[in-house]
């Protein structure tokens, strides 16, 4: 079904789940910006020539930087929410200069933003943050509203649909009974507490690689910053992170917003974003578990397994023609046929770890793996 094109081999030490590689460039046409989270905000021409580039952070994030930049009008817009002093800013496309910055209430989170531009009124910007969907003017940056009820982990960036917007997130459990297994799991010296040399390169799958950068976070940016992971550091962690899991689909009017519906359920440490495709929502998860809900009212239209492509998920599903592209952690790259009843078309095995978002154009599909660039075209 899939004929190999072109395959450029490129060879990187990679962090599992976020690398400098991991935040999306994006273009206006002529130009690229891309965000690196150890230096800031870059901009080339088409030949790859350097136009500009803006030296930002550090950065205060657990997990590192996620939010890519977009284009909105003459301006890049970047999201920087983090454990302290989060902003969005704008910066002028031509010269990189910033236009206006504004401090935001939200701590870390990792979601793209959106452009949306009600009837009416002037085009705002839209983020799904912890535990708040925000929106802020593109001409100043000033914050027009807030609505409540998202999760505090907001991984996956949100996807609109004319005047719905539709993100999910997680929250965590980090009770002092965790605490206590955790200690009797890593506390080598049992002497209750957590060093870094103790939960370091936990061995084992994607969850436990979580796991490390989850206490890394702990003991870097929880009270005096030392490293050591104890109670009183493990309980503020918890209020940081604690709240609640699922997808919200809420409803925007202008400069204001309700609730459209809300699904609860199996959304923990989901990376991909979701999918919305000729009227009906996809979401990817672990273990291939793919879920196609009515994006009108939440239910679940099917729920299944994409055989074939079973492992863990950070890419996110694009669609084109009628089919779904998912590729998993292990590089699984699988065909689906979309609509409510989807099922798997094939399943391709590139033997190579893939955790970034395949890309579409010109009836080409382009796929980023640990090693190479593939280019993929349907046999004619």
């Amino acid at each position: 079904m899939w004929e190999r094109v072109e395959k450029r081999a490129h060879k990187q030490d990679v962090n599992l789940l976020n690398n400098p590689a991991a935040i999306t460039p994006v273009t206006d046409g002529e130009n690229v910006y891309v965000f690196f989270k150890d230096f800031g905000l870059i901009s080339y021409d088409a030949a790859g020539r350097l136009r500009w580039k803006v030296p930002l952070g550090p950065f205060t994030n657990s997990m590192g930087m996620g939010a890519s930049p977009i284009v909105a009008g003459d301006s890049i817009i970047l999201v920087a929410d983090q454990i302290r002093d989060s902003y969005i800013a704008a910066f002028d496309r031509r010269n990189g200069e910033i236009r206006w910055k504004i401090a935001r209430q939200e701590s870390e989170g990792w979601g793209t933003p959106l452009l949306y531009s009600p009837p009416g009124s002037e085009p705002l910007i839209l983020t799904a943050g912890q535990g708040q969907y925000g929106a802020h003017r593109i001409g100043d940056g000033k914050r027009v509203f807030s609505h409540p009820g998202l999760s505090p982990g907001m991984v996956a960036s949100p996807v609109l649909d004319h005047d719905t917007i539709y993100a999910f997130g997680y929250g965590a459990d980090h009770g002092p009974g965790l605490f206590s297994g955790m200690l009797a799991q890593l506390d080598k010296n049992h002497d209750g507490q957590l060093t870094p040399d103790e939960y370091q390169n936990i061995p084992g799958d994607t969850s436990d690689h979580q796991t490390t950068a989850m206490f890394i976070g702990m003991g870097k940016y929880m009270g005096n910053g030392d490293g050591i992971i104890t109670q009183d550091k493990w309980d503020a962690w918890g209020r940081h992170t604690g709240g609640p899991t699922g997808l919200l689909a809420v409803r925007l009017d202008g400069n204001d917003a309700r609730d459209l519906w809300r699904y609860g359920k199996g959304f923990d440490g989901v990376i991909p974003s979701p999918l919305l495709y000729d009227g009906v929502l996809y979401v990817i998860k672990n273990g291939g578990i793919l879920t196609a809900f009515n994006p009108s009212t939440g239910e679940v239209f099917k729920t299944g397994r994409v055989r074939g492509a079973l492992g863990g998920y950070s890419a996110s599903p694009v669609a084109a023609e009628g089919r779904i592209y998912v590729v998993s952690e292990e590089g699984k790259l699988a065909v689906l046929r979309a609509g409510r009843d989807w099922d798997v078309l094939a399943v391709n095995d590139v033997g190579e770890g893939a955790f970034a978002t395949p890309a579409l154009a010109a009836g080409r599909i382009y796929v980023r793996t640990d090693d190479a660039l593939y280019c993929f075209a349907t046999k004619r």
